[in-house]
């Protein structure tokens, strides 16, 4: 039970819910059967989350869990929730059911943050098989020190859990009643549409709608106003647009921005304002209040920062290790091609976020200003829900970061790609686009597949319907985010067999010799349609290779074997980690510290000043605690471009031991705890939130993880079966 509970901390510590104010506690709003509100956490891939219409407590749904993998471990109902009330203690009160709950529990959940109190029930577990029945937990709140209140339910173990009707109190009294709404909360006045139509735009006006994306955002991160939520800064905007398009000259808009910043009230002198620090990795950008504006504006701007808001932001709050956190940013799902008003919001709001609180920003290739410009007339001419949400993908691409895609919201764009898969997984192998693997789930039906199919691993596709693969790739690669160029040719290689017909025209290169085919594509159901985090074999993660070397995928590994493995692999030559993948339990400090002999210090990073929005400072990084004993041999880590976040994080801890080699290829180059972005349309992306760097500095984003030997997959090496970069990690361990 210890190990489900810390295990779960740590889950629940990291920032990947997306947060809202409490509601829909009965789970009776969804949204394309989703319980709005709620997100799946956990180790989803061993459970199924569902919504139940047939057993319910009270209501048309409730929400399961139900263990259906081999593997142990947890999964949960979980929603954030950002701190906007006070009071001395949170409780959660909920309607559990289960069915055969076994070696584990089910429970409520509750997490106040950051560390300050944590409950799931393990005192007083549902086991076995029970009716409805209402649990409740009550931790301490502290509100003064919270950042935000996780609650949920979860199932650790075996068996199914139904969890309904749960409520939400503040020192005994129900949030609804404890809170009295805020302004901003109150206005709906724009909830159907902003009304608002822009056309006929020329350069003049393209840059006066960039400027007011700048000011817009500037007061929404620092006017106190706005910042304790006196306004619904969305609908402000929709407010004054239709006026501010009318200014003719630069002084009557110059004018009417300043009127627009007095009409706020006045903004007292701020005496806990600190200016930047001179360390700052990143400092606050406010160029664009120049020399193109009024002296006035200029000054009232600068007043406005100077006297900035200080502490609890209605928009903006700490994720919990640093990383910014937009609580409360509606993505109006309802309106999934939002009208001219709500596209302009959409970049407004997602220039401002990365304008303020992007931690790379400094390495962003393009000027973040010009951006802006250059979107203003393509987001307001968009003319279609699939034009816009090509042009959100576009813009996310820009900061360059391959946490930064649109992962919800953007079914027209996915549909563009085709419903239709290939039999077959490609990747790109020396340049060119390669049959590496059959979608099947064991690879004992590969044989079957490829004389269904035609087509054997190592073939080496050339056109697509009469167009070159060069061609293709060229074309695509605006539409696929990423920090690197080898990750989006990643991301690109298996999407292009995808079709909207039911077959597609391929040449492909066998044995030198060019040949045709018309190759049958099929609905994704009817594959085993693996991600990029390549299929693994089910069972340990970890096994012994021939001249005493042991090997371990991190693909599967759970905590349990963490020890085994220590224990098992104690006295051999020396241990792969294999890290081509995505790990299934967070093992840096707890398998790193097996591989160190003394306190080491592997990563630090940077976190946004929230205080002073665009400053980003260094902070205490991470240190690896020794063993009990630590491992003598040779450590061989292996990592890919599929090597992203939390592998990559993972592999610079193993690197700081003097005994690790890195074999393989640049990773995805994408590292530190995400922070959620919603747009309207119902779009969801990320940024990556905090900066993480090597103990003196150096880069790791857009870089990646850099091997001491680089080993490039062959395609005579993937039509022979071999795996060559593991093959280079044994020939290095035999010649220690």
């Amino acid at each position: 039970m210890k190990g489900i509970s810390l295990a779960l901390s740590c889950l629940v510590s990291f920032p990947l819910l997306a947060q809202s104010s409490a509601g829909n506690l009965d789970f009776e709003q969804l949204y394309n059967g989703t319980p709005v509100g709620w997100l799946k956490a956990g180790k989803v891939s061993e459970f199924k989350l569902s919504i139940d219409e047939t057993t319910v407590q009270s209501g048309e749904h409730s929400v399961s869990i139900e263990h259906t993998g081999e593997q142990s471990g947890f999964a949960a109902w979980a929603q954030a929730i950002p701190v906007t009330f006070d009071g001395e203690t949170i409780t959660l009160r909920g309607y559990i059911k289960t069915e055969g709950v076994t070696n584990g529990r089910a429970a409520l959940m509750v997490r106040i943050e950051p560390s300050i109190a944590f409950d799931t029930m393990e005192r007083t577990p549902v086991i076995g098989t029970t009716d409805w029945q209402r649990y409740e937990i009550t931790v301490p709140y502290k509100s003064a020190e919270a950042k935000r209140v996780i609650i949920g339910g979860m199932l650790a173990g075996e068996g199914k859990v139904w969890f309904d009707n749960m409520e939400l109190l503040v020192d005994g009294k129900p949030i609804a009643d404890e809170k009295q709404a805020l302004a901003a909360e109150k206005d709906t006045a724009f909830d159907q549409g902003s009304g608002i139509e822009l056309s006929a735009l020329n350069q003049e006006k393209i840059a006066n709608l960039a400027l007011l994306g700048k000011v817009w955002g500037f007061l929404k991160y620092h006017h106190p106003a706005v910042a304790t939520g006196g306004y619904n800064w969305d609908y402000q905007l929709f407010r004054v647009l239709p006026d501010y398009m009318k200014a003719t000259t630069n002084h009557e808009r110059d004018q009417f921005l300043l009127n627009w910043i007095k009409n706020l009230g006045d903004v007292e002198l701020c005496t806990q304002c600190q200016a930047t620090s001179e360390d700052a990795v990143l400092k606050p950008d406010h160029s664009w209040i120049g020399s193109n504006l009024s002296r006035e504006l200029q000054d009232k701007l600068n007043f406005v920062y100077q006297n900035r808001h200080q502490g609890r932001h209605f928009y903006i709050a700490d994720g919990g290790v640093g990383n910014p956190d937009f609580i409360r940013e509606n993505e109006y799902s309802k309106m999934p091609f939002p009208d001219d008003g709500f596209r302009l919001l959409s970049l407004f709001r997602y220039w401002n976020m990365i304008q303020y609180y992007f931690p790379y920003k400094h390495l962003i290739d393009k000027n973040w200003h010009e951006v802006l410009t250059e979107y203003v007339p393509l987001f307001v001419n968009a003319n279609s829900e699939l034009a816009y949400e090509r042009l959100a993908v576009r813009l996310v691409g820009e900061v360059q970061d391959t946490h930064a895609n649109v992962y919800k919201g953007d079914e027209k764009f996915e549909a563009e790609k085709g419903k239709y898969f290939p039999p077959v997984y490609t990747r790109m192998i020396e340049g060119k686009l390669v049959v590496a693997d059959y979608y099947t789930e064991s690879k004992t039906e590969n044989d079957a597949m490829a004389k269904k199919v035609g087509l054997n691993i190592g073939d080496v596709i050339t056109t697509i319907n009469d167009t070159s693969v060069d061609k293709l790739i060229e074309q695509r690669l605006v539409d696929y985010p990423a920090s690197n160029y080898p990750t989006k040719l990643r991301d690109i290689a298996p999407d292009l067999l995808r079709s909207n017909n039911k077959t597609v025209d391929i040449e492909f290169i066998r044995d030198k010799t060019l040949e045709k085919q018309t190759l049958a594509l099929y609905p994704q159901e009817e594959l085993f349609v693996y991600s990029k985090y390549r299929r693994e074999p089910k069972g340990k993660s970890y096994k012994m290779l021939d001249n005493n070397i042991g090997y371990v995928t991190l693909k599967n590994i759970t905590p349990e074997e963490v020890e085994a493995i220590k224990k098992e692999f104690a006295d051999t030559k020396g241990i792969i980690i294999d890290i081509r993948n995505y790990p299934s339990t967070f093992v840096p400090f707890s398998l790193g510290g097996f591989l160190v002999d003394s306190p080491t210090a592997f990563a630090k990073f940077t976190v946004a000043n929230l205080n002073n929005p665009g400053e980003f400072n260094f902070r205490s990084g991470s240190n690896i605690p020794p063993a009990d004993s630590h491992y003598k041999g040779k450590v061989v880590v292996l990592v890919n471009e599929i090597s992203q976040s939390q592998s990559e994080y993972t592999a610079m801890a193993f690197r700081a031991s003097k005994k690790t080699t890195i074999v393989g290829s640049t990773t995805a180059a994408a590292d530190g705890n995400v922070s959620p972005i919603e747009l309207p349309g119902g779009l969801v992306t990320y940024i990556s939130g905090i900066g993480v760097y090597y103990p003196d500095g150096t880069e790791t984003q857009r870089v990646g993880i850099v091997p001491d030997i680089e080993v490039l997959p062959t395609i005579s090496g993937i039509k022979a079966g071999r795996d060559e970069v593991l093959e280079k990690a044994i020939e290095v361990i035999k010649s220690h």
